[in-house]
């Protein structure tokens, strides 16, 4: 709003009947303030005036100036504080935390788009829309800028932080901070530490150096009021293939985990930026600056509880891990203008560490989860509150805002239907093989040829670690049939034995006792001939 200069219409001291109004109309839009504070910020004698002016844009607002200090501007009817006095009131609003870099953009007139927020770790302030927020840097609790939420915070939650955020009214080093004595924010020390480390220089909250280096480039989306030009920044998205890492279940390692601090953080880091590849990433996000993905989506992937600080990882950057991973053709990651750095590509079908799960197993990863977060409902416990972690891997994106609490047995199956299925098959003296998909039973059918002759095709031989070649060579002894081997219909590099006559008797014979398959894992064999019956 005051990202350009206004025009001043008058500048009067302010009436004492019109100075107690004022102070309880303080009283009344901030609860948060006592009445000794109230009357701190609207004093009964020291000079105060009323400065009435039009914003660039044309709106008629009311500046309220103590002290040579702009300390409460109104707008229709709206009373909001200025940056100097929630520098003395630091825990007036709600705050979300932002990049030192994004502030730039904010003082241009851009709003602050959720991917541009922090998620620290004790989570997000818990507001509506519509309410009044303060707007602070990282390491650093004295706001730099006020906005109003354009959504709830469980709207943002489950929009994947996606979408604007808030509308910015008024910041640090705009036209209003610039009519007061133009002082730089305190540091007011952060109630949790926030990941990145930070310093502060000259009473201004600076990034530093390392974190300069990775933080290039802000995940900021607003539109410049200089130009009316919007400019488009990145949001956070869904990975298809949501259900390759088993990783995902081990976000909480051990604290009794006798692993340096550094194979930790490592471990984390790593996890993470997994976790944000399929969970908050896809295709039509790319190219995606690196310090977008770092502040955006690897930040908000750690877990409750626990800190992410590259600094204490054996990589220290950003640049050197991603690097690795591009080594690892995980990713792809390109300078495409200088000094910048993007992930351009990601090999979504590249293989991810961890183990295979059987459905007992994952039902009880569900389970913990939900009760050691506090999720089961405290009045119905057959219901399940559903977290930002379970909204994204469960819900579709239409129900994203209608469901927020499922019961159990919904909630197993909608987990389990989102994992990859997988099979293993074990041989004597062979480790096991898993394949991934669902393991299809040998195929056993009859089929008519020339002159009317009934063959028998067994296909999926393969899958039960069985040769189609040897399978075919000794059915031709045992039946005295001629037999071929031919490429399966429909079947990349699979192959179909096909024999002479209805011959299911011999062939279920040789699979169920001689190579000891399940019957399960047979269809076909009720096609066998009755006894008294010609074959």
């Amino acid at each position: 709003m005051f990202a350009k200069a206004f025009r001043v219409r008058s500048n009067t001291a302010i009436k004492g009947s019109d100075r107690r109004k004022l102070r309880a109309d303080v009283a009344a839009a901030f609860p948060a303030l006592g009445t000794d504070q109230a009357s701190e910020l609207v004093p009964g004698k020291e000079e105060l005036s009323i400065l009435k002016l039009y914003a660039h844009r044309g709106d008629a607002v009311t500046v309220y100036v103590s002290g040579g200090n702009p300390v409460l501007f109104e707008l229709e009817k709206n009373l909001y504080p200025t940056v100097y006095t929630l520098w003395s009131y630091p825990d007036l609003l709600p705050a979300f935390t932002t990049w030192p870099l994004v502030l730039e953009k904010l003082v241009g007139g851009a709003d602050l788009m959720l991917p541009g927020i922090v998620v620290p770790p004790a989570g997000l302030p818990q507001v509506q829309k519509g309410d009044l927020c303060a707007i602070v840097l990282v390491g650093n609790r004295a706001p730099v800028a006020i906005g109003v939420a354009a959504m709830s915070t469980s709207e943002m939650l489950t929009s994947g932080l996606k979408g604007r955020g808030f509308s910015v009214l008024h910041t640090y080093e705009d036209h209003l901070w610039r009519s007061g004595d133009k002082s730089s924010p305190p540091f007011i020390a952060p109630l949790t530490l926030d990941p990145p480390d930070v310093s502060e220089e000259k009473g201004s909250v600076q990034a530093g150096p390392a974190l300069q280096d990775d933080m290039r480039r802000l995940t900021l989306e607003g539109k410049e009021e200089e130009n009316g030009e919007d400019q488009q920044m990145c949001g956070e998205k869904t990975l298809p293939e949501a259900s390759e890492d088993p990783g995902i279940g081990g976000l909480n390692p051990d604290p009794a985990d006798s692993k340096t601090l550094q194979e930790q953080m490592d471990e984390l880091l790593q996890q993470c930026f997994l976790h944000a590849l399929k969970c908050r990433i896809k295709k039509t996000d790319l190219p995606l600056l690196t310090s977008t993905f770092l502040g955006s989506h690897v930040f908000s992937c750690c877990p409750e509880g626990r800190q992410l600080d590259i600094k204490k990882s054996s990589y220290k950057k950003l640049s050197k891990f991603l690097q690795q991973m591009q080594q690892e053709q995980i990713i792809q990651v390109k300078e495409l203008s200088k000094g910048v750095e993007s992930i351009v590509a990601v090999d979504w079908k590249h293989p991810r560490k961890g183990s295979i799960l059987e459905g007992s197993e994952v039902r009880m990863i569900i389970i913990n989860y939900a009760k050691k977060n506090d999720l089961v409902d405290a009045d119905n416990k057959n219901l399940v509150h559903l977290d930002p972690i379970l909204c994204d891997c469960i819900l579709e994106k239409s129900e994203q805002h209608t469901v927020m609490k499922l019961p159990w047995d919904s909630l197993l199956t909608r987990c389990l239907e989102k994992l990859q299925p997988a099979y293993q098959v074990t041989f004597p003296g062979q480790g096991p093989i898993v394949k991934k998909g669902k393991i299809c039973p040998i195929d056993i059918t009859l089929a008519q040829r020339a002159s009317n002759k009934k063959v028998t095709v067994v296909r999926n031989l393969e899958a039960y670690g069985l040769d189609p070649c040897t399978v075919a060579a000794t059915l031709q002894q045992r039946c005295q049939a001629s037999t071929t081997v031919t490429p399966a219909p429909g079947a990349k590099d699979s192959l179909q034995v096909q024999i002479q006559g209805n011959q299911v008797h011999h062939l279920g014979r040789l699979l169920l006792e001689e190579y000891q398959l399940p019957r399960k894992h047979i269809q076909g064999l009720e096609k066998a001939p009755k006894p008294g019956k010609k074959k």
